[in-house]
């Protein structure tokens, strides 16, 4: 059986326009995740005992529609492969009567918290997580290239600040997608389809440089690429947002 967990849309986590952000489900997701280690025996303090922690490698989240403020909703994730150091997760979000909101694939990596290096997964975390078959949803590379195609310029530079650091003293993976959201010209813009390869750890105090892409796709769609970058060009984080 899927993990789930019901909650109601709070005013918190909600736009100009009484709908949840991309920011808020993403979180849901995130929460879904953490609560199924905690009550399946593999949780913070357990993992941190290991020196070992969970770092996200990619996310790709497909909305079909945004809850509105107080709507009742119910938040699950599928665990459906694990090889090596790499899992793989699937979370949704649907209302109580079934209809499904917003759906997501993601990849993560086990790591020693103490060398950052890859951690081999055990069959204690095996059995922590049962495996599933993957959702249905077009599956998308988790490589994102920087278009070479298109409008580009540069948004203000974001300095790394305690309150944007999770429990591995780095960057929270959400933080990266509001950094991107943040550099949209319309915040009021709807995002269909998300995006984000993450492919280095930023800490407090280092500086990020965003760089956004903007197109227009063969269906209309825009499409802005947000690389958020180390000051030397590096990128710690790449998201790409479609709008509707």
């Amino acid at each position: 059986m899927y993990y789930t967990f019901e909650s109601r849309i709070r005013y918190s986590e909600v736009d100009s326009h009484g709908l949840l952000t991309m920011e808020s489900l993403m979180n849901y997701f995130q929460d879904c995740s953490t609560f199924q280690s905690e009550d399946n025996g593999a949780g913070l303090a357990w993992m941190f005992a290991r020196r070992e922690a969970w770092v996200v490698s990619s996310w790709q989240v497909v909305v079909h529609r945004y809850p509105a403020h107080c709507e009742k909703v119910i938040i699950g994730t599928i665990p459906y492969g694990m090889k090596g150091f790499i899992g793989y997760r699937n979370f949704y979000m649907q209302t109580q009567d079934g209809e499904q909101l917003a759906v997501a694939n993601s990849v993560w990596s086990l790591i020693n918290i103490d060398s950052g290096l890859p951690s081999r997964i055990s069959q204690e975390l095996i059995d922590a997580y049962p495996v599933f078959e993957k959702l249905p949803m077009n599956y998308l590379p988790r490589k994102i290239p920087f278009p070479e195609e298109g409008t580009f310029s540069d948004g203000k530079k974001i300095q790394v600040i305690e309150d944007y650091l999770d429990t591995n003293q780095h960057v929270n993976n959400e933080q990266y997608i509001r950094m991107a959201v943040n550099n949209l010209p319309d915040r009021s813009a709807q995002i269909r389809q998300l995006r984000a390869e993450y492919k280095q750890q930023a800490r407090l105090g280092d500086m990020i440089c965003p760089k956004i892409n903007s197109k227009i796709t063969e269906d209309g769609r825009p499409v802005y690429t947000v690389a958020l970058n180390t000051t030397e060009g590096a990128p710690y984080c790449t998201v790409e947002l479609t709008l509707a």
